[in-house]
């Protein structure tokens, strides 16, 4: 059942939730309740926030210089090989 909630916000404040909901086609009660299930949820709740420090010797910068990391990380520089299988032949050049 749900219980009614009085909040004061700014004009500005007010300005802001209501066009974050107006753009998603909520209302600034969806957009209300959808924040304070975020702000409240638990780690066991949410798989991001349960994975959240699992990972140690990151980058002080990892955050800001995410997709350089990523990239030095994750996208080859040429593409590898498989054993086994041959360069295609390249067709013979005239000059």
């Amino acid at each position: 059942m749900s219980k009614p909630l009085q909040v004061y916000l700014e004009e500005r404040e007010l300005a802001r939730l209501a066009a974050w909901a107006r753009a998603r086609g909520w209302t600034k009660s969806q957009a209300i309740r959808a924040a304070v299930r975020a702000l409240t949820r638990s780690r066991e709740e949410d798989p991001l926030l349960a994975s959240s420090g699992m990972l140690d010797a990151l980058p002080p910068d990892v955050s800001e210089q995410f997709d350089r990391h990523l990239e030095e990380t994750f996208v080859a520089k040429t593409a590898a090989r498989q054993p086994g299988k041959k360069r295609p032949a390249r067709p013979a050049f005239r000059r």
